[in-house]
């Protein structure tokens, strides 16, 4: 039962990263080109008609392909109810504990603790980038991590990309995401409560990644770990999801009104949102 504890306090944390973010779905605009021969005015018509016709059945078979990508979803009945009950939490309790927190402590201050939080979890990116054999992005990360840890006050401020001449950018890399780049497949949609989205693939990288955070606390490993008990890394985690809802107020507001259907609204984000990290 701990263990399930363990990686659900970590999912949570990565869900906030994703909802936080406004989805970016895919857009094939072409560019318009002028062909010399089409110059007549009904030659140019009657061209492009058909041209037109074939774009819009790659669309539809694109889209009716990503559908069909996520159509595994044995547990719709029981994820529907899992979405409205989150949705609950964000609105009523979430987001106006968020509201007072960023009333209180400074916007500065909150910046400097979500720093330090993600440059803590600097051992996952470099591992998972290393295990996928992005050995630049890998470099890039322990550079960062040393400069932020050292010039940058141990975290609190990302010297590698507010102050450096030339940004050295950050590479988010997942134990999920190295499954899914050697080709294992998301397995089917799961909504975790308090926590949102998931699926099978990510639940068990969630879990290898809470042996690499320094910051989840694992037995056996506690003289690596910042918590000593598992009290301490759910209060960890509920300060940091708290402050990370301060800094992005609104935005799940605003992610919502465009969901016609909530629930698959967000499952079909969520798993197109994966497929692209794992594709980058």
């Amino acid at each position: 039962m701990k263990f399930i504890y363990i990686f659900l306090v970590i999912t949570l944390f990565t869900f906030q990263g994703c909802t936080t973010k406004e989805a970016s779905p895919n857009s094939n605009h072409q560019p318009n080109k002028t062909d010399p021969l089409t110059t007549a005015p009904l030659t140019t018509a009657t061209s492009d008609e058909p041209m037109k016709d074939d774009q819009a059945e790659e669309f539809e078979e694109e889209f009716s392909e990503q559908e069909t990508s996520t159509a595994s979803d044995p547990l719709s009945g029981y994820n529907r109810v899992m979405t409205s009950f989150n949705d609950t939490f964000i609105l009523y309790a979430l987001n106006p504990v968020s509201k007072v927190y960023a009333a209180v402590i400074p916007q500065p201050l909150r910046l400097g603790l979500s720093n330090a939080v993600d440059n803590l979890r600097f051992p996952i990116r470099f591992a998972n980038n290393l295990l996928q054999g992005k050995f630049q992005n890998s470099s890039d990360e322990l550079e960062r991590f040393i400069i932020n840890s050292t010039v940058g006050l141990g975290g609190l401020i990302d010297v590698a990309t507010d102050y450096m001449t030339t940004p050295i950018p950050a590479h988010d890399e997942d134990f999920g995401q190295t499954l899914g780049h050697y080709g294992i497949g998301s397995g089917f949609h799961v909504v975790l409560p308090f926590i949102g989205p998931s699926n099978i693939r990510d639940i068990v990288g969630l879990t290898a990644d809470a042996y690499l955070s320094p910051i989840v606390h694992v037995n056996g490993l506690d003289h690596y770990k910042i918590p000593q008990n598992l009290n301490q890394s759910v209060g960890i985690y509920s300060v940091h999801t708290i402050n990370k809802t301060s800094l992005h107020l609104g935005e799940y507001e605003n992610l919502r009104e465009d969901a016609i259907d909530l629930y698959p609204f967000f499952r079909d984000t969520y798993e197109q949102k994966r497929n692209s990290d794992i594709t980058e």
